[in-house]
């Protein structure tokens, strides 16, 4: 067992491109941390496992299907795995994907 303390908000910049950084990763499973500038976009795809993103700084749109959902900071929204979505950066932000 390892302990680290980290600060998501100063590990990553959001003020550049797309950008993502790994934590954890077992099998399948995995913690990152991704960094997505203003107005970009995170084109569609579908997950391999259930996950969830929890949103550290800015605001988010993620779009499933026929349905948006916008996040602020501290939002926590989890999905099914085989959904297609994308993400699209409404400010500079900051979120961590957790794929279990």
């Amino acid at each position: 067992m390892f302990y680290n303390v980290l600060n998501a908000k100063k590990m990553i910049d959001s003020s550049k491109m797309f950008e993502k950084m790994t934590l954890l990763e077992k099998d399948n499973s995995s913690l990152s941390l991704v960094a997505i500038k203003k107005e970009e976009i995170i084109d569609t795809h579908t997950s391999i496992c259930d996950a969830a993103v929890y949103l550290v700084e800015g605001k988010i749109e993620l779009h499933f299907d026929a349905q948006m959902f916008t996040l602020e900071e501290n939002d926590i929204l989890m999905f099914k795995k085989d959904h297609q979505h994308k993400v699209r950066a409404l400010k500079d932000s900051k979120f961590l994907l957790i794929k279990i």
